[in-house]
């Protein structure tokens, strides 16, 4: 089990879960229980230990049990003074508490509710270090007194105020240091966070750890943690304030190595801005975009994606009333088989919990719209801590114990039986709990009552004992084992982005999640109300409980639709282009007759993609006198064109290694070229606002098309369709058909639409099945347009400055730009929305990409292969003495070429 990790190194039967929610352990002395038996006295040696509302006293001996005596209890501390009489054996001074009540916890070592003893009762302990006994009482008495007080503010207050002296009064110990050449860095009061209780004491980070010493020496004198192990740090809400900073050592795990409350916002930030600055080139920060792009994209599983979604929205197994939240999945656990290929054995992942029952629905919606304001329509939340613990109850009962004052639920109330749990979750009417990550992991322990604990018996006189499993399932672990499968089916995949809407996304507050019925409590939602601005105390601590215990709704990740999943079946659909054709619908792929050759031709492009630092220079040209602008080359390579800003067209012989041709085609600038399907014509575009056709066998321009107002910055081709985009703000689409009287001059150009933009266009792409149309503009803003409609499909605002150059990716799920505010970003086709976006360190203005990795041209001239998946740079190559303005790439991405502003043209090389 997650949180269970850390417990597992300490085997003393003391924890600071035997403490009262919110309350600290300060300080241990070793003691002896002094109780009378008949003439003559007994003693138990154990462990005094002094606690913010209570005394607990652990023998040594396990038989005996452990005794708690709260401290609002007792009606007299004081101290029993030693006898001076030389005659007898001198007797040392003790400290006797008289006391209404105490609790027995873990009689013969076994782990029970607790038993409580009522009626006045006399408690006696000796100190072995006599001399400290005067203090101890004083302390006992000042915290009994605050224990006393009526309000719980109050007492809370002075509480909190004896915690802090202690805290101002003593400091980290630099005798821990590991090495004595450490630099200390800071020191901060702080508190370990740990599943319903914390730790008080000092941290202190150096130049090569981060230590936090207790202030009780509990569980251990120092905890260290070595910086250069570190992989990912969050900043947390912790009681719904920022104060929270939790260090994980693992990438995938969910279990953190050490959860920190600060006392104040800018002591967190302090450490955490340190931790982060000294990993910024060890370790990749992540955001929710990120991880998206590697979900979408299969390098994450759909079980790894939620972990890593949970922790960017605060969730910890550190504290339960923000565990991580994961979702029912399978609906059916009344099978013998299940039954994966039916979507009838899933759960309707585009709805919460309590809108899966149309009839209960309907109810809790009449009960809302007659409700005041604020409304909602769910009175209990789908995650909070009693939840986490009801499941995970078998492996973790002092925790139950702690949040339960002693005491297990009812033992029909427990968690019994997975079936008769999902029943309630659907038929309960105050029950729309979801799972917790457990159920898809491989520890099946929390099924099992491997304790064998007495959890009670049901009204049918059956005793509580292990989980009851579906009949599909053979035992706890096939049971997870399927349940993962589940998780990870291919029904899931193509909707787990509609649950993540609901738990992470834009149908988590506002109007969405009205008409999603997702609607909580407000008090659940983060920013719902602010805590400190309630000034009366007891108010205030009411009302954080309550929230605390109610449960709490993950921070939001996503403010619009999350894209689905990329999965194998998506390849195989194809379509007929209409305006009612929904975008995800749009076929991604063109078909190959020759499936083969194409997975071939697919398994080259991988490797050659994984190998692409590799490229090495086969030769270099300067036959252009300004900014080489574009390149177009012959199906069979063996002729290669460019424009450039010098206002030629100019063709380059393979085979010679020269240049053949040179051919003046505008007295301004040609901005881009492409080649026809037919391999005999190659277009450019110029400055002067016109298209030029030229002839390659007759060796001149064979036509122009004066078709825009303003520069034609770049062009498309497919279907015997032309795509221009301009400067004068629009993206026209021409019908380009043949002349019957010449075989050689193009003469009809109909216009077939005008896509009207609020810049000007400086880009334009479209996807390999020619159904879809992206263009940028100056003013930074994306826009997708459907090729039979012409109508827009997706629009963002991407850029903050010119966008330089877009692209799809193969399977023409996403778009990749690149901009003059130096930013690449990822945006999915389907929602428009960005779901990546890095910063460079300078201007990157082309590039080529297989939709993960990115061979990017910058503005210093060097060549970049980016890694979008983490985001970083994996390889600079020394390419041009000026930006690289112009990328060519093969089919098979083994071969590239690139030109630039030193009017280089570059060929290179895959060398593997």
């Amino acid at each position: 089990m997650a949180f269970l990790k850390t417990k597992e190194r300490y085997k003393e039967r003391f924890s600071l879960l035997l403490l009262d929610l919110e309350e600290y352990y300060f300080e241990q002395h070793t003691a002896h229980q002094v109780t009378p038996r008949s003439a003559k006295q007994r003693k138990i040696r154990g462990s005094f230990k002094v606690c913010s509302r209570s005394v607990i006293f652990d023998p040594e001996d396990n038989a005996e049990p452990i005794l708690k005596i709260l401290l609002r209890d007792c009606k007299k501390i004081e101290v029993v003074e030693k006898e001076e009489n030389p005659f007898t054996e001198t007797k040392p001074s003790a400290i006797s508490i008289l006391c209404g009540q105490v609790f027995y916890i873990k009689e013969s070592n076994v782990i029970a509710p607790y038993r409580n003893e009522r009626g006045v009762k006399k408690v006696t302990f000796q100190l072995e270090v006599w001399s400290k006994t005067e203090d101890v009482v004083q302390t006992l008495l000042q915290l009994h007194r605050a224990s006393r007080l009526e309000k719980l503010g109050d007492q809370t207050a002075m509480i909190a105020a004896n915690l802090q002296s202690r805290l101002a009064r003593s400091s980290f110990d630099k005798n821990c240091l590991q090495n004595v050449v450490e630099k200390p860095h800071t020191e901060r009061a702080v508190e370990m966070v740990m599943p319903l209780v914390t730790n008080p004491g000092h941290v202190c980070i150096t130049d090569e750890n981060l230590y936090f010493q207790p202030l009780n020496g509990y569980p251990e004198q120092v905890i260290q943690i070595k910086l250069h192990r570190v992989r990912r740090i969050y900043k947390r809400r912790h009681g719904l304030r920022p104060l929270g900073l939790e260090v994980f050592c693992t990438e995938n795990d969910f279990c953190s190595d050490i959860y920190l409350k600060f006392y104040n916002t800018a002591d967190r930030d302090e450490i955490y801005y340190y931790i982060a600055t000294f990993l910024e080139n060890h370790v990749t920060e992540h955001t929710a975009e990120s991880y998206m792009l590697q979900w979408q994209r299969g390098h994450l599983s759909n079980y790894q994606y939620l972990l890593h979604l949970n922790n960017l929205a605060d969730r910890s197994c550190n504290d339960l009333s923000q565990y991580p939240v994961f979702p029912w999945v399978i609906a059916d656990y009344s099978s013998t088989q299940l039954d994966m290929t039916n979507s009838d054995t899933f759960r309707d992942l585009s709805k919460p919990v309590g809108a899966l029952n149309k009839e209960r629905l309907e109810r809790l919606l009449a009960r809302y719209r007659g409700m005041p304001e604020p409304r909602f329509m769910y009175g209990s939340h789908y995650s909070s801590p009693g939840y986490v613990l009801f499941y995970l109850v078998r492996v973790a009962p002092e925790h139950m114990l702690c949040l339960q004052n002693g005491r297990y639920d009812h033992a029909d109330r427990m968690f019994n039986s997975i079936g008769e749990t999902w029943k309630n979750c659907l038929d309960g009417a105050t029950d729309f709990k979801e799972l917790i990550p457990e159920f898809y992991g491989s520890d099946s322990t929390f099924l099992e009552n491997k304790l064998s604990l007495d959890l009670g018996r049901r009204q049918n006189g059956s005793s509580v004992s292990d989980v009851i499993l579906p009949p599909w399932a053979s035992d706890p672990s096939d049971f997870l084992q399927k349940n993962k499968a589940a998780l990870e089916s291919q029904y899931v995949s193509e909707h787990l982005h509609e649950w993540i809407d609901l738990v992470f996304g834009f149908k988590q507050r506002g109007s969405e999640a009205v008409v999603a019925h997702n609607v909580f409590h407000p008090l659940t939602y983060e920013g719902g109300i602010n805590c400190d601005s309630i000034e009366d105390p007891d108010q205030r601590i009411a009302m954080l409980t309550q929230i605390l215990e109610f449960g709490q709704t993950p921070k939001q990740l996503f403010t619009s639709p999350h894209p689905q999943r990329i999965t194998p079946r998506f390849h195989n659909i194809t379509r007929s282009p209409s305006i009612n054709t929904p975008l995800d619908e749009l076929s991604p792929v063109s078909q190959s007759e020759d499936s083969s050759f194409e997975d071939l031709t697919e398994e080259s492009r991988k490797f050659a993609w994984a190998n692409m630092g590799n490229l090495k220079v086969l030769s270099s040209h300067k036959i252009h006198k300004e900014t080489v602008t574009g390149f177009a080359v012959t199906r069979d390579g063996t002729a290669i064109f460019s424009t450039s800003q010098d206002s030629t067209l100019k063709m380059f012989s393979k085979e010679l290694k020269d240049f053949q041709r040179s051919v003046s085609l505008s007295n301004m600038a040609l901005s881009s070229c492409l080649m026809l399907a037919d391999g005999k014509t190659v277009v450019c575009s110029s400055w002067d606002n016109n298209v030029y056709f030229y002839s390659i066998p007759y060796g001149r321009r064979q036509d122009t098309l004066m078709g825009h107002d303003d520069a034609v910055s770049e062009m498309c081709w497919c279907d015997g369709r032309l795509y221009t985009a301009s400067w004068d703000s629009t993206v026209k689409v021409w019908q380009c058909a043949s002349d019957g009287s010449s075989s050689h001059r193009r003469s009809q150009f109909e216009l077939l639409a005008e896509l009207e933009h609020d810049a000007g266009v400086n880009t334009i792409r479209m996807n390999p099945a020619g159904t879809l149309l992206v263009s940028g503009c100056k003013d930074g803003t994306a826009t997708i347009w459907d090729t039979s409609s012409y109508g827009i499909l997706q629009q963002v605002h991407c850029h903050s400055g010119t966008i330089h150059h877009m692209d799809f990716s193969p399977d023409s799920r996403h778009i990749l730009s690149v901009g003059a505010d130096s930013c690449l970003k990822v945006m999915d086709v389907q929602t428009g929305m960005v779901i990546s976006s890095v910063k460079a360190e300078e201007e990157q203005r082309c590039f080529c990409w297989d939709g993960n990795s990115v061979l990017c041209g910058g503005q210093s001239g060097d060549l970049l292969l980016w890694d979008l998946l983490s985001n970083t740079v994996t390889r600079r190559i020394s390419a041009h003495s000026g930006a690289v303005t112009a990328m060519w790439m093969n089919d098979l991405c083994n071969t590239v070429i690139t030109g630039g502003e030193d009017r280089q043209i570059i060929f290179w090389k895959l060398q593997c």
